[in-house]
């Protein structure tokens, strides 16, 4: 089958591109898929290059989001010709991912194709939009309902998709970018408004700023959500699951104890099954956007290593669709 693999040549170097390798076999509890798509994240290119925190086994295909049909079943649960999806777990990271025509996983990992989403539309999402789904899931669970919502990295895959659920559910969104050419995009998938990074990402001495957000859905940790959690009106939510821009946090406790603000984590890798069902469930229903289009970029295998070098020089948009 075909595939793209990342290979290590010699200590720290390492090479990648579409190979065929065998097709591989599979044991008690587990399936295999027929691939139709997958798509790309910015924790697949960190493995292209050999991030030493995402894979260690090499040679290894790539892909954390997969979507097809079962080929092969040796699990009671799944049988074949049954479309599924696999997002998260060890998939793609150092267990073969997505990137090729068929993969190989625990049936545990599985989840059964929501009603009214194609593969393709539903890897559009892929581990972004699933990320992005928790996050809003995390705001509305928190009463957080309407209002103002601060998205940081709004133009990257899980903000882009954040912006549009936000909007569609009739959030007013606020979204943060680096991109000034971007904001006509950003504004055409629901923001009211676009600050722009240099802009906000400032190491505001002032341990608290005026009420401004209900909510605030980040991407990118650092500085930036430091100053978001200062303007987060009483009782609000933010949520974090990125670090694109650090993976510290310069805050202060002032506003958890003088606003009651809640910090959120949100992990889709490792969460449970059936909380990503319920939220493949939401984007196949009250979350489903009509931007898919536009913040859609279609790519095939042999396309794979030019995308990378733009997730990784912070130059992609939106989201890479892959197609097998």
């Amino acid at each position: 089958m075909k595939a793209y693999v990342v290979e290590k040549s010699e200590d720290k170097k390492f090479t990648s591109g579409v190979q065929e390798i065998e097709t591989p076999t599979v044991e008690e509890n587990e399936v295999l898929i027929k691939v139709s798509y997958s798509s790309l994240n910015f924790k697949d290119a960190l493995s292209s290059v050999g991030n030493p925190g995402v894979t260690r086994v090499f040679p290894h295909v790539t892909g954390i989001d997969v979507a097809g049909t079962i080929e092969t079943s040796n699990s009671d649960e799944f049988s074949i010709g049954d479309k599924v999806l696999v997002t998260g777990y060890d998939m793609g990271m150092n267990t073969n991912g997505g990137h090729a025509e068929f993969v190989k996983v625990p049936a545990s990992w599985v989840v059964p194709m929501p009603e009214g989403i194609s593969d393709k539309e539903i890897m559009t999402y892929g581990t972004a939009g699933l990320t992005a789904a928790l996050s809003v899931n995390e705001l509305l669970n928190n009463g957080i309902t309407q209002g103002k919502v601060l998205v940081t990295g709004a133009t990257g895959g899980v903000g882009s998709i954040a912006v549009s659920i936000l909007s569609k559910l009739r959030f007013d969104v606020i979204a943060i970018s680096g991109k000034e050419d971007k904001i006509p995009f950003l504004k055409s998938l629901g923001a009211s408004d676009v600050i722009l990074r240099g802009d906000f990402d400032v190491e505001n001495k002032r341990p608290m700023g005026s009420e401004q957000y209900a909510g605030v859905i980040d991407t990118v940790g650092g500085n930036i959500l430091a100053e978001a959690l200062k303007l987060v009106q009483y009782d609000g939510v933010a949520t974090c699951c990125g670090l694109t821009s650090s993976h510290e946090l310069p805050t202060n406790v002032f506003p958890f104890i003088l606003r009651g603000v809640r910090l959120v984590g949100i992990d889709s890798v490792e969460c449970k099954r059936e909380k990503k069902i319920a939220a493949w469930e939401k984007i196949a229903t009250d979350f489903k956007i009509d931007t898919l289009d536009d913040l859609t970029n279609e790519i095939g295998l042999d396309e794979i290593k030019t995308a990378y070098e733009a997730l990784l020089s912070g130059k992609a948009v939106g989201r890479y669709l892959v197609k097998i």
